[in-house]
């Protein structure tokens, strides 16, 4: 059974920062790509940044510069470091991972970790 896991989330004041983490309970090298998104109370989920099993790295504009995505293989963990966090980043944030074709090429998600920012 794959389960991801987000774990950081809480609130943080404009300027401050969060990391966020996600346990696979698998080996994430399972994983042709992981990665976080977030919804915005009424809105739909958007991509935050990516990273593939060969660590390609992708971020959504807003974020660049800001976020970290990184992977630990041993741990079997993803994390989002968030600096230089606003209200606009205000979320639930949600751990994605897409199993590669050989392992069954399904993707999950986790139960989701509300960030809020707001002083």
């Amino acid at each position: 059974q794959v389960r991801l896991e987000e774990s950081g989330g809480g609130l943080v004041q404009p300027g401050g920062s969060l990391r966020l983490s996600c346990a696979a309970h698998r080996s994430i090298e399972m994983f042709s790509i992981m990665g976080w998104y977030r919804q915005a109370s009424g809105k739909g989920r958007d991509l935050v940044a990516t990273i593939t099993k060969d660590d390609g790295i992708d971020y959504e504009d807003s974020v660049k510069g800001r976020f970290t995505v990184s992977r630990d293989n041993i741990e079997n963990m993803i994390y989002l470091q968030m600096n230089s966090l606003n209200p606009e980043d205000t979320a639930v944030y949600y751990c994605y991972g897409r199993l590669l074709p050989v392992w069954g090429d399904r993707e999950y998600w986790g139960q989701g970790t509300q960030v809020t920012v707001s002083s």
